[in-house]
Protein backbone atom coordinates (compact mmCIF):
# COMPACT_ATOMS: atom_id res chain seq x y z
CA UNK A 1 0.00 0.00 0.00
CA UNK A 2 2.82 2.58 -0.87
CA UNK A 3 0.94 3.56 -3.70
CA UNK A 4 -1.64 5.28 -1.04
CA UNK A 5 0.69 6.13 0.99
CA UNK A 6 -0.08 9.76 2.60
CA UNK A 7 3.23 11.72 3.96
CA UNK A 8 1.72 13.77 6.16
CA UNK A 9 4.77 16.78 5.76
CA UNK A 10 3.91 17.12 2.07
CA UNK A 11 -0.24 17.29 2.62
CA UNK A 12 0.79 20.31 5.11
CA UNK A 13 3.44 21.89 2.35
CA UNK A 14 0.50 21.32 -0.75
CA UNK A 15 -2.28 23.15 1.71
CA UNK A 16 0.08 26.00 2.42
CA UNK A 17 0.91 26.39 -1.16
CA UNK A 18 -2.37 25.93 -2.42
CA UNK A 19 -3.97 28.42 0.17
CA UNK A 20 -1.17 30.66 -0.08
CA UNK A 21 -1.41 30.22 -3.81
CA UNK A 22 -5.47 31.40 -3.11
CA UNK A 23 -4.53 34.32 -1.18
CA UNK A 24 -1.88 35.69 -3.68
CA UNK A 25 -5.16 35.32 -6.51
CA UNK A 26 -7.49 36.60 -4.12
CA UNK A 27 -5.59 39.58 -3.50
CA UNK A 28 -4.04 40.41 -6.97
CA UNK A 29 -5.99 38.10 -9.35
CA UNK A 30 -9.92 38.21 -7.91
CA UNK A 31 -10.23 42.33 -7.57
CA UNK A 32 -9.08 42.39 -11.43
CA UNK A 33 -11.37 39.51 -12.67
CA UNK A 34 -13.91 41.14 -10.64
CA UNK A 35 -13.24 44.57 -11.94
CA UNK A 36 -13.24 43.09 -15.47
CA UNK A 37 -16.59 40.85 -14.73
CA UNK A 38 -18.56 44.83 -13.15
CA UNK A 39 -17.17 46.45 -16.43
CA UNK A 40 -18.17 43.52 -18.85
CA UNK A 41 -21.83 43.46 -16.98
CA UNK A 42 -21.69 48.17 -17.15
CA UNK A 43 -20.98 47.90 -20.42
CA UNK A 44 -24.19 45.09 -21.70
CA UNK A 45 -26.37 47.22 -19.11
CA UNK A 46 -25.58 50.30 -21.30
CA UNK A 47 -26.13 48.62 -24.53
CA UNK A 48 -29.25 47.61 -23.54
CA UNK A 49 -30.14 50.35 -22.34
CA UNK A 50 -29.38 52.44 -25.71
CA UNK A 51 -31.01 49.36 -27.73
CA UNK A 52 -34.41 49.99 -25.08
CA UNK A 53 -33.96 54.09 -26.36
CA UNK A 54 -32.86 53.40 -29.85
CA UNK A 55 -36.27 51.04 -29.44
CA UNK A 56 -38.35 53.94 -28.20
CA UNK A 57 -37.33 56.44 -30.37
CA UNK A 58 -37.87 54.71 -33.30
CA UNK A 59 -41.37 53.89 -31.91
CA UNK A 60 -41.74 57.61 -31.63
CA UNK A 61 -40.80 58.70 -35.10
CA UNK A 62 -42.83 55.38 -36.43
CA UNK A 63 -45.88 57.09 -34.39
CA UNK A 64 -45.08 60.45 -36.28
CA UNK A 65 -44.40 58.96 -39.42
CA UNK A 66 -47.98 57.44 -39.23
CA UNK A 67 -49.40 60.31 -38.09
CA UNK A 68 -48.22 62.80 -40.79
CA UNK A 69 -49.20 60.01 -43.51
CA UNK A 70 -52.61 60.24 -42.17
CA UNK A 71 -52.81 63.70 -41.86
CA UNK A 72 -51.25 64.21 -45.52
CA UNK A 73 -53.97 61.40 -46.49
CA UNK A 74 -56.36 63.35 -44.45
CA UNK A 75 -55.34 66.89 -46.33
CA UNK A 76 -55.42 65.08 -49.50
CA UNK A 77 -58.89 63.30 -49.42
CA UNK A 78 -59.53 67.46 -48.35
CA UNK A 79 -57.79 68.50 -51.31
CA UNK A 80 -59.79 65.94 -53.34
CA UNK A 81 -63.44 66.97 -51.56
CA UNK A 82 -62.68 70.57 -52.63
CA UNK A 83 -61.61 69.67 -55.95
CA UNK A 84 -64.91 68.06 -56.68
CA UNK A 85 -66.74 71.04 -55.21
CA UNK A 86 -65.54 73.25 -57.25
CA UNK A 87 -66.11 71.27 -60.24
CA UNK A 88 -69.62 70.52 -59.32
CA UNK A 89 -70.15 74.83 -58.60
CA UNK A 90 -68.32 75.53 -61.95
CA UNK A 91 -70.70 73.22 -63.86
CA UNK A 92 -74.06 74.78 -62.05
CA UNK A 93 -72.47 78.15 -62.64
CA UNK A 94 -71.53 77.05 -66.40
CA UNK A 95 -75.46 75.71 -66.45
CA UNK A 96 -76.67 78.89 -65.19
CA UNK A 97 -75.28 81.24 -67.00
CA UNK A 98 -76.14 79.12 -70.51
CA UNK A 99 -79.41 78.92 -69.78
CA UNK A 100 -79.43 82.69 -68.72
CA UNK A 101 -77.87 83.59 -72.19
CA UNK A 102 -80.65 81.47 -73.94
CA UNK A 103 -83.44 82.96 -72.13
CA UNK A 104 -81.76 86.10 -73.91
CA UNK A 105 -81.20 85.03 -76.87
CA UNK A 106 -85.11 83.93 -77.03
CA UNK A 107 -86.22 87.10 -75.48
CA UNK A 108 -84.35 89.06 -78.13
CA UNK A 109 -85.47 86.99 -80.95
CA UNK A 110 -88.81 87.44 -79.25
CA UNK A 111 -88.59 91.13 -79.03
CA UNK A 112 -87.45 91.19 -82.98
CA UNK A 113 -90.38 89.14 -83.62
CA UNK A 114 -92.80 91.56 -82.40
CA UNK A 115 -91.10 94.32 -83.74
CA UNK A 116 -90.81 93.40 -87.45
CA UNK A 117 -94.31 91.69 -87.00
CA UNK A 118 -95.92 95.25 -86.20
CA UNK A 119 -93.48 97.08 -88.93
CA UNK A 120 -95.12 94.27 -91.21
CA UNK A 121 -98.74 95.22 -90.37
CA UNK A 122 -97.82 98.45 -90.84
CA UNK A 123 -96.42 98.44 -93.76
CA UNK A 124 -99.09 95.90 -94.92
CA UNK A 125 -102.07 98.91 -93.04
CA UNK A 126 -99.95 101.62 -95.49
CA UNK A 127 -100.07 99.33 -98.55
CA UNK A 128 -103.42 98.36 -98.32
CA UNK A 129 -104.47 101.87 -97.57
CA UNK A 130 -103.19 103.26 -100.51
CA UNK A 131 -104.56 100.14 -102.66
CA UNK A 132 -107.96 101.01 -101.25
CA UNK A 133 -107.07 104.81 -101.86
CA UNK A 134 -106.53 103.99 -105.60
CA UNK A 135 -108.84 101.28 -105.90
CA UNK A 136 -112.04 104.00 -104.48
CA UNK A 137 -110.76 106.58 -106.32
CA UNK A 138 -110.98 103.92 -109.30
CA UNK A 139 -114.83 103.21 -108.63
CA UNK A 140 -115.13 106.95 -108.13
CA UNK A 141 -113.69 107.68 -111.10
CA UNK A 142 -112.69 111.07 -109.27
CA UNK A 143 -109.32 112.39 -107.70
CA UNK A 144 -109.29 112.49 -103.96
CA UNK A 145 -107.66 116.02 -102.55
CA UNK A 146 -105.30 115.35 -99.98
CA UNK A 147 -107.21 116.41 -97.12
CA UNK A 148 -109.90 113.42 -98.48
CA UNK A 149 -106.87 110.89 -98.86
CA UNK A 150 -105.79 111.71 -95.34
CA UNK A 151 -108.91 111.54 -93.49
CA UNK A 152 -109.83 107.90 -95.80
CA UNK A 153 -106.55 106.76 -94.18
CA UNK A 154 -107.04 107.38 -91.03
CA UNK A 155 -110.54 105.81 -90.70
CA UNK A 156 -109.21 102.97 -92.94
CA UNK A 157 -106.22 102.64 -90.23
CA UNK A 158 -108.73 102.99 -87.45
CA UNK A 159 -110.47 100.28 -88.84
CA UNK A 160 -108.10 98.07 -89.54
CA UNK A 161 -107.00 98.49 -85.28
CA UNK A 162 -109.97 97.40 -84.22
CA UNK A 163 -109.78 94.29 -86.35
CA UNK A 164 -106.08 93.22 -85.03
CA UNK A 165 -107.44 93.77 -81.50
CA UNK A 166 -110.13 91.16 -82.07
Amino acid sequence: MDILKVEEGLIIWEVIAFVGLFLVLWKFAWGPILGILSERENTIRESVEKAEETRDEAEKLMADYKRQLDEARAEAQKIIEDGRKFGESMKEEIVQKARQESEQVLTKANEAITREKESALAELQSQVADLTIDAASKVVNRSLSKKDHQQLIEEYLAEAGSISDN
